[in-house]
């Protein structure tokens, strides 16, 4: 009687080995049917699988370009807007637009600032009516001493470049006289590489209030911007040395201190 419950032990032994084997595996059909893995031998011996990194869901800075960037050679819509550094800068671009085919227009804000400008609804209204493909900003220099400034001036700068949204431009940075508070950080901070020209640390000779440039050190200050466009300009455009010291742009938009 113990032999024969030790065979019928040994039978169901193997009958479960068989059908752990077969259904290990995927198998032939048989009468018909598909016999499937049970998952057993994966579990058993797992086959070794790709690493599944999970994505990242924070905010990812775009790729750093590869400089130098190849130019674009077709003539430009430009809209140049500032403070009044735009009195010496604008005659002198105007020269390097009428020699390489561009359009320049001009919106001199005087005494402005990154506030000023943010404040308002004339950045997007120009943008609106102008419909430039490239610019250049020159804001910064009557916020060179400001205390806080990234607390109070932070929200403004990003309002500037938010209005300017996909145009390419170039913003110039104040031609300092005196060390700044933080200004030119922050507009770095705020631009993408090669999207910002430091002024800062530049010679200048000055006219007799102490803070802007010469015409003739206006223009060279503009040459160094051209030369350091084809190089270092995430968005470079043909600027050619004009033949001319200066020209005129094709319309000068001027607003004063007090307005809105």
């Amino acid at each position: 009687m113990k032999r024969h419950y030790i065979g019928l032990w040994l039978l169901l032994a193997v009958a479960f080995a068989v059908f752990a084997i077969a259904s290990a595996f995927d198998m032939p059909v048989i009468a018909g049917h598909q016999l499937k893995s049970s998952g057993i031998a994966s579990a058993l011996f797992p086959e070794e699988q790709d690493t599944i990194v999970p994505a990242d869901t924070t905010t990812v800075s775009q790729p750093t370009p590869t400089f130098p960037v190849p130019c674009d050679t077709t003539a430009k819509t430009i809209l140049f807007i500032g403070d009044s550094m735009l009195e010496g800068l604008g005659p002198r671009l105007a020269a390097y637009a009428e020699k390489n085919g561009h359009t320049l227009y001009e919106v001199m804000w005087y005494s402005s600032t990154s506030e000023v400008w943010g404040r308002s609804d004339k950045l997007a209204g120009y943008i609106e009516r102008l419909k430039p493909d490239y610019m250049f900003i020159c804001l910064g220099a009557n916020e060179l001493f400001v205390s806080d400034i990234a607390r109070k001036r932070d929200a403004y700068v990003k309002k500037i470049i938010s209005d300017i949204d996909t145009i390419p431009y170039v913003w110039i940075g104040p031609p300092n006289w005196k060390e700044d508070t933080g200004i030119n950080d922050l507009i770095r901070r705020n631009t993408p590489q090669g999207a910002f020209f430091l002024s800062d640390g530049m010679h200048f000779d000055r006219s007799k209030d102490g803070a802007h440039p010469t015409r003739r050190s206006a223009a060279l200050w503009m040459d160094s911007v051209a030369r350091w466009m084809p190089q270092h300009a995430l968005h470079p455009i043909r600027m050619e040395l004009p033949d001319k010291e200066s020209a005129r742009a094709q319309r000068i938009f001027v607003h004063q201190p007090n307005e809105k």
